[in-house]
Formats: structure tokens, sequence, C-alpha cells
């Protein structure tokens, strides 16, 4: 199956209350997911929407993932591979920030074919305007309420 994502992470304050917004499309289907965290940063709630869209394949997939995160775009394409051959540790021997998400969405991506696609952020692409508005969405209805979880919609 063939598969387009758009993924999208917001924060009010860096750190402060997140959210996270995907939207993916196939077979004339679109899905919407958003959520949010009270407390956390952008690069988590960027890195927390590639993920909710791994997990929300029941099947191996063939998937163009656009983002306008360079962070998790090079963090999968370019240093993912140093890090775990270092155990977890950046080139200056530090800790790599949020490792416990790198290796979960890692792991979710082993069983699909992805292509990475950049997209500028706030320029009309559609799909990441739609992201971007998931991920807002996802601050208000439940990070500024303190609460963690996620919704859906099927369009």
């Amino acid at each position: 199956m063939s598969v387009e994502i758009w993924t999208d992470g917001a924060c009010r304050g860096n750190p402060g209350p997140g959210g996270w917004g995907v939207v993916l499309r196939w077979n004339g289907h679109e899905r919407r997911l958003w959520g949010g965290e009270p407390a956390t940063t952008n690069n988590r709630m960027e890195l927390t929407a590639a993920l909710r869209a791994m997990e929300a394949l029941s099947r191996p997939c063939s998937i163009d993932l656009h983002t306008d995160s360079e962070y998790v775009r090079k963090g999968i394409l370019e240093w993912l591979a140093n890090w775990k051959r270092r155990q977890w540790r950046t080139a200056a021997r530090t800790p790599v920030k949020n490792a416990d998400l790198w290796r979960a969405l890692d792991d979710a991506c082993q069983r699909h074919q992805i292509r990475w696609h950049w997209v500028k952020g706030h320029s009309g692409d559609p799909g990441n305007e739609l992201a971007d508005e998931l991920a807002n969405r996802g601050v208000d209805e439940f990070a500024l309420e303190g609460r963690t979880d996620m919704a859906e919609e099927r369009v």
C-alpha cells in the first residue's frame, strides 16, 4: 500500500505545552491524528508526530513522509546510524537528546519503505498546513488542559 503522510509539531514556549499533528492519505482516504503534552519541546512534538504516523499503519507500506522539521529528516537520514554506533552518544560524546523517541521511531520505521521529504513550513503546502493546524489543535485540546491524549478523524 502506498501512503502519503504529513507531520508537524507545535510548542507554545520551548519548553511549554505542545502538540503534534498527522495527515495520512491513501487510495482516496484520509485519516487525521493529533495530540498534545502539557510540558514538552518542539523537537519532541516533531518526533512524536512522525512516530504516531508510523504506529497508525497496520501493515508495511510504501510511504512518502513530508515534514517541515530538518531535525527529524536529518536525524533519520544522516545522524541516526552514527548515534546507534556510538551507543546513543553524539560526536561530542554527550547523550543524544530525545533518544527515547528516536529509538521508538527507528523501530517503527523498520517495516516500511520510507522516502523522507522536507517541506518549508507555512509556505502553502496543503498537507503541511493541515498537519500544522492539527498540531495546534493538539495544544489547544490537550496540552493546555494538562492532558496527554490523542484524537483522530477520518475524512
